[in-house]
């Protein structure tokens, strides 16, 4: 009985939770697609490969919900990631929330 009361309850508490993820998940969206614009701006794209920049769209395009693993394999990639991931953390998202990780096959061939 206690355990269907529990259930209840989180069925019940579940739409009230699934609105707010969503408005923060379009607030962490809003803050990404606004750091991928500035970095690229500021660091720019001369040194950056079309899958990275294909990516990155991707990501923004899924509305930053699609599970991607974008690897930075040039500097200017590495810094764009890494400002991306400052600008993101200081605005209080999490860091698993970001798209930039690479395979460990790769990252040991670095």
């Amino acid at each position: 009985m206690r355990g269907l009361a529990l259930t209840a309850a989180l069925l019940l508490a579940s739409p009230a939770d699934a609105e707010e993820l969503s408005a923060w998940q379009q607030q962490k969206c809003a803050l990404y697609t606004d750091a991928w614009a500035r970095a690229l701006d500021g660091i720019g794209s001369e040194d950056i490969n079309y899958n990275f920049l294909a990516t990155n769209e991707n990501f923004i395009a899924s509305g930053c919900t699609e599970q991607i693993a974008i690897c930075p394999r040039s500097n200017q990639e590495r810094d764009i990631a890494d400002l991306i991931t400052l600008v993101m953390m200081n605005e209080g998202a999490a860091s698993t929330f970001l798209p930039f990780r690479c395979p460990a096959e790769q990252a040991a061939q670095e």
